[in-house]
């Protein structure tokens, strides 16, 4: 059994900042672009492994073997997703169904601000509700990309519009993880972040198309901008506090959408904005193809046609949400491999917990009830709906395997960090650093939510990872458990934009590889003053807006 260690210089300040080399190293070399993504993911996995092996006294066999577990949580269930994603997208692209689908939505709107409102925002949102995971990213990033915008724009605004909707993502399992490790309803952790979160939904759209087209191009739309995000927030909050965690996104995000084009079938901007590109220079832009000339407009059948393909994969991946699908599942399709010399060796002692409690280190092979299994049969239903044959799918298959090799190893390498960090103690000894932070803790508490996905590229791992740092250290300051719970949460869906896993599914999504870097530093600046808008918000109501506060 080795124990934990979070100060192993025995001074706070050097022991974070040994703490943060890994993830610094990483953001760092994709920032500047001076390696491939992937190496730099590598690179920054052995400064992970050093670092915990020598700094933080962990040895060497278990951090090798955390690393490795790691590494396969990226590939099942992260780059699986991906990779099927990107199968399903590239079959849609090959029948035609994909274009057709892009001239449906030009339909409805030519527009480029509008259609990010309405695919980026409140598509983007559904996907997050049915399944997370970077599903979300992948399809909308895809279909701006297909619509005409430039890289950079499909990649980056794709990351901003998936915020609001991510603490309620994949049928609510983020609240569920939160639940978990701090013992508080989900129904009280539910409510509570639908006290935070819908103040976003009103600001996300507005941000989106702000980030695209500026300041005088946001205000040409803001009736649409308004529609979308008071129907995305009323229900946000009313199905949150009021019914359930669980279907929140879903149900917000069909209301929104429905919203938005009914809104948009009785009113029109002034000015059609038509500019593809992000409104500063985009170096992305010139990547583009030229623009094709438009064709027919489809008719009625044709488009239900090209929608199809994305019911099948909505209705399949809402079945995988479901608890009762898993619980009837997983007993039966599940390898379970505990990590020998890993799992329940490691211990976890106070103030991170309680009490000193081990670290089970198992790989759950839940093959069936994986999201990206779900995604895979979509496709293969999909392909024989729009006429593929077995041959023809196998060799698509393949074709897509090679396409996002390069990002099945940045994913996994990151993976392998923050399930190195999460084993070694690194990320309690950046959490503690936070904690630290006395009356101000409200506020730096909500940024240790966006440090966690920024992390783990997942806020149900940073609900996990610091949802029980956040108990603790919410109740010796008198605050209240359930609100800082929450704020762990909500502050997380502003790192997801800037996490390396997402930003590599955006890459790949939008066929822009090896420019991770670009996309980096464009939604940094975003992610951050987002996150510090949540804080700010849970700091009026821990001192001032108490009322607020779920009880």
């Amino acid at each position: 059994m080795w124990q934990q260690v979070y100060d192993p210089f025995g001074n706070s300040v050097l022991s974070t900042l040994a703490a943060a080399i890994p993830v610094v190293m990483l953001l760092a070399l994709i920032a500047l672009g001076a390696v491939k993504t992937h190496i730099a993911a590598v690179i920054a996995l052995i400064a992970a492994i050093l670092v915990a092996a020598l700094l933080f006294t962990m040895p060497w066999g278990m951090a090798l073997r955390a690393a490795f577990l790691g590494a396969l949580i990226g590939l099942f269930p992260i780059g699986w997703i991906v990779l099927n994603v990107i199968f399903m997208y590239r079959l849609t692209v090959e029948t035609g169904a994909f274009g057709t689908l892009q001239q449906a939505i030009g339909g409805v709107t030519a527009d480029r601000r509008l259609q990010l409102l309405l695919i980026a925002f409140a598509f983007g949102a559904f996907f997050e509700g049915a399944s997370g995971f970077g599903t979300p990213v992948a399809v909308t990033a895809a279909i701006l990309i297909g619509l005409g915008f430039s890289p950079l724009a499909a990649s980056g605004l794709s990351l901003i519009a998936n915020t609001a909707p991510v603490a309620y993502g994949a049928l609510g399992t983020p609240i569920a993880g939160l639940s978990s490790v701090t013992g508080i309803d989900p129904y009280l952790l539910g409510a509570m972040v639908g006290r935070q979160l819908p103040f976003f939904s009103l600001i996300v759209p507005a941000w989106l198309i702000w980030a695209f087209a500026g300041w005088r191009g946001m205000v040409q739309v803001w009736p649409a901008i308004l529609v979308t995000g008071v129907s995305f927030a009323v229900p946000q909050f009313l199905i949150s506090n009021y019914i359930n965690p669980w279907i929140v996104d879903i149900g917000a995000s069909l209301i929104s959408m429905a919203c938005l084009i009914l809104f948009l079938r009785v009113w029109h901007p002034a000015e059609i904005w038509t500019s593809p590109a992000l409104r500063h220079h985009d170096d992305s832009a010139a990547t583009m193809p030229p623009p094709r000339p438009p064709g027919p407009q489809p008719t009625t059948a044709q488009v239900w046609g090209s929608l199809v393909p994305w019911i099948i994969v909505c209705a399949i991946l809402l079945v995988w949400g479901t608890g009762w699908f898993k619980a009837v599942v997983n007993p039966i399709f599940t390898v379970n491999f505990p990590v020998e010399g890993l799992h329940n060796l490691v211990e976890k002692v106070p103030p991170v917990v309680a009490k000193p409690a081990p670290e089970p280190a198992v790989f759950a092979f839940t093959y069936l009830s994986f999201t990206g299994t779900g995604m895979l049969i979509a496709a293969i239903v999909s392909g024989f709906v729009m006429g593929f044959s077995p041959v023809r799918m196998i060799r698509a298959y393949g074709q897509t395997v090679r396409v996002v090799s390069y990002s099945l190893i940045t994913i996994s390498a990151m993976l392998a960090i923050g399930t190195l960090t999460r084993f070694s103690g690194i990320d309690a000894t950046l959490g503690l650093a936070f904690a630290g932070a006395g009356v101000l803790y409200p506020f730096f508490g909500t940024l240790l939510g966006w440090l966690g996905v920024a992390l783990t590229g997942s806020d149900t791992a940073s609900n996990v990872l610091f949802g029980g740092l956040q108990k603790i250290t919410a109740e010796q300051l008198g605050l209240s458990p359930i609100l800082m719970g929450a704020a762990n949460s909500s502050g997380g869906v502003m790192g997801k934009m800037i996490d390396a896993q997402s930003i590599v599914v955006a890459s790949t999504a939008t066929n822009w590889f090896g420019h991770e870097g670009s996309i980096l530093r464009y939604v940094f600046g975003h992610s951050i003053v987002l996150a510090c808008l949540v804080g700010v918000l849970v700091m009026l109501q821990a001192y001032v807006f108490t009322g607020m506060i779920v009880r």
